[in-house]
């Protein structure tokens, strides 16, 4: 059996542009990305603390050093810029794998550069 479990967690990263005329997606800085293991075209869940909205899209990757979180298509009409969000990207593992799975998440730091890593016990 198959259990779905956090695999990445951006924490608190602000949204720094919406643009509803643009296909899908959300854009994401990729220094953000290598630091939690997130991948383009990887289904996410975006919780939304402010408007409380959560959605699901899949990752663009945004230019290294940018500090981009930027929110696409149909989604963008759920946030807005400065927005602080959360983005998380799961996984299927086994019971085996999941007793010593730890997913790794970023706290963001000002600009929304990687400020500090840490991973979530199993």
């Amino acid at each position: 059996m198959l259990r779905e479990a956090l695999f990445a967690k951006i924490h608190a990263a602000k949204v720094t542009f919406c643009d509803p005329a643009y296909m899908g997606s959300i854009t994401i800085d990729e220094d953000l990305l290598d630091a939690v293991g997130m991948r383009p075209n990887e289904k996410v869940l975006v919780a939304d603390v402010d408007s409380m909205n959560r959605f699901e899209t899949y990752v663009f990757r945004g230019e290294r050093g940018s500090g981009v979180i930027g929110v696409n298509g149909a989604a963008a009409k759920l946030t807005a810029t400065g927005n602080t969000v959360l983005i998380m990207s799961f996984c299927h593992l086994s019971t085996e794998e999941l007793a010593v799975h730890s997913p790794k998440v970023v706290l963001v730091g000002p600009g929304n550069t990687v400020g500090r890593v840490i991973r979530y016990d199993p």
